[in-house]
């Protein structure tokens, strides 16, 4: 009987030993995956054949964590997860981005030849499973951060950009980890896009012009014009301009009297092409609308790369719940307040010389009838030359001389040849001031404001490039309303008084909103509708360049 109670203990106990290692034993895959992460440094960049791992520390980490199995098969077949990555590593065009910096050939490579076995594993099976789980990951990790922060850092470029560092906000494990918990790849991604809707609307127009780029087959040849074209002239570039707005769907095709003929069907095809681009609407061509009709589907797609790139830098600044936000390319002024427009006002920006920067600040008040105080540049190269020239310079334009303090003085006539100007010099308050009845003032390091102006006429200029960088607005009494409409002591009366006094009042405001002066030549708007405009500051290629790039 003992000795029955005894071979009985050791059969249990050989069968517990194993089940322990039947069900403790890692699988050939995970051994396969433990043992290429362990065995590299783990301050060398991981590597499969030629291609290095970008996010090698992100690697380890998540591998480590689960133990190092396997993350996209199962049982030696992939995952609807894993099939659901390579789908949206594709997907990424959309976002203006580059499949290529995912691994997509080599992902796309590593598919074939694993469902090229049908189920009959090769001499290594567990090679090809290794390299694509590593590969999808590491796709995933440079993704996200790809999607929540943008691929370049703007502050290396060499156009100005300064609206801080936008650092990760997101664990980028344990977004993966939940992903494969809730069993959607996609939904961790989307959730990473800037909080706007125009970010989804953009990829929505981006897919449609990478449709209409694969039937595009119209010779895009730059139209240059020496004089702009209207209705009744004959120049040879007419056909090939009829044929470019044909495809964009502003005309049908038509029988023609005299193909080299700009005719009254053209001309209205052309007008809803400037409406809906930003335009005057004069069915004239002239040289920004051929600027505009010379970009081809395939610039288009790059145009609008260049821009969902800027829309992920600028995520982190559009949480705020009102927002100033200027578009210099737009010649646009944007109150928003969650999201939504409460102000839209037409603005003048500066030159291409003087060119208006990007950066954010907070306004914080208001000047009504305000001294201009003249920049020394513009002092030095504009106004005494031109006093010069005419002694009765200052006193024409309601200009005076004060020290740093703002006390008047009398300048010598020596002061006004030497090489350095002595004094500062300012203009008065009133009609003629340059800075218009009012100023709005975010200080900032680049001296830049918004304000008000005396030349009305210059609004209604397509190219509103004109000033020495700050900001003019066209409906200056309607803004300076919105941003005291939590004082009702200021009325639309009180406010014109405060803008045509002798002197400067200063308001602060008591909430201080932020302002955020922007570039961008593309975006998409709430109705899914494309908005492209010209590139006033030549800005466009170098983010495209960067962009094509690899890191």
């Amino acid at each position: 009987m003992k000795k029955v109670l005894a071979i009985g203990i050791a059969v249990c106990v050989i069968l517990g030993i194993l089940w322990v290692t039947l069900f403790n034993k890692k699988s050939d895959l995970t051994e396969e995956l433990q043992t290429r992460l362990e065995g590299q440094s783990s301050e060398v960049s991981l590597k499969i054949g030629e291609t290095s791992l970008k996010a090698s520390e992100e690697l380890r980490l998540f591998y480590a964590e689960r133990e190092y199995a396997e993350a996209w098969s199962s049982n030696g077949k992939l995952t609807k997860l894993g099939e659901e990555l390579k789908f949206e590593i594709g997907e990424s065009k959309y976002d203006g981005l580059n499949p290529e910096d995912y691994h997509a050939s080599e992902i796309e490579l590593l598919f074939q030849a694993i469902s090229d076995q049908k189920g009959k594993l090769k001499a290594k099976p567990f090679a090809d499973l290794a390299d694509l789980d590593l590969m999808l990951t590491d796709a995933f990790f440079q993704l996200a951060r790809h999607l929540e922060i943008g691929k370049i850092d703007p502050s290396k470029l060499k156009s100005a950009w300064d609206l801080g560092v936008n650092t990760p906000s997101i664990n980028y494990n344990e977004l993966l980890n939940e992903s494969i918990r809730k069993g959607s790849i996609k939904d961790g991604l989307e959730s990473l896009y800037p909080e706007f809707k125009i970010y989804k609307k953009g990829r929505e127009v981006i897919r449609d012009l990478d449709e209409k780029r694969k039937i595009d087959t119209l010779v895009w040849k730059t139209v240059n014009l020496e004089k702009s074209l209207k209705i009744g002239d004959s120049h040879a570039s007419v056909p090939g301009l009829r044929d470019r707005l044909i495809f964009w769907g502003y005309l049908k095709p038509y029988e023609l009297k005299d193909n080299l003929v700009f005719d009254p069907q053209m001309e209205e095809g052309l007008k809803k092409y400037q409406l809906n681009n930003g335009m005057e609407p004069d069915g004239a061509i002239g040289n920004l609308t051929a600027e505009s009709l010379n970009n081809s589907p395939a610039r288009l797609l790059d145009i609008a790369a260049v821009n969902m790139e800027r829309l992920r830098w600028l995520s982190d600044t559009l949480r705020d719940s009102e927002l100033i936000l200027v578009n210099v390319a737009n010649y646009q002024l944007d109150y928003l307040n969650k999201l939504d427009t409460v102000l839209t006002a037409k603005v003048i920006v500066g030159k291409e010389y003087n060119a208006s920067p990007v950066f954010s600040a907070p306004m914080t008040y208001i000047a009504f009838s305000p001294y201009w105080n003249i920049p020394a540049s513009i002092t030095k190269d504009e106004i005494v030359p031109a006093v010069r020239k005419n002694p009765k310079y200052l006193a024409q334009k309601n200009m005076e001389v004060v020290t740093s303090s703002g006390e008047p003085v009398n300048p010598k006539p020596g002061d006004w040849s030497a090489e350095t100007f002595p004094y500062l010099i300012r203009q008065k308050p009133g009609g003629s001031n340059s800075l218009g009845l009012v100023k709005f003032m975010f200080p900032n390091e680049h001296s830049i404001y918004i304000h008000d102006t005396p030349a009305r006429s210059l609004f209604q200029l397509e190219n509103r490039a004109l000033s020495h960088g700050c900001i003019r607005i066209q409906d200056p009494a309607k803004f300076a309303a919105l941003l005291l409409q939590d004082d009702p002591s200021w009325t639309s009366e009180k406010i014109n008084e405060a803008m045509n006094q002798e002197k400067e009042q200063i308001v602060q405001l008591k909430k201080h909103i932020p302002v955020v002066i922007f570039y961008l030549t593309f975006w998409a708007d709430s109705n899914g509708a494309p908005h492209f405009r010209s590139d006033i500051y030549n800005r466009d290629q170098e983010v495209l360049l960067a962009l094509k790039g690899t890191e």
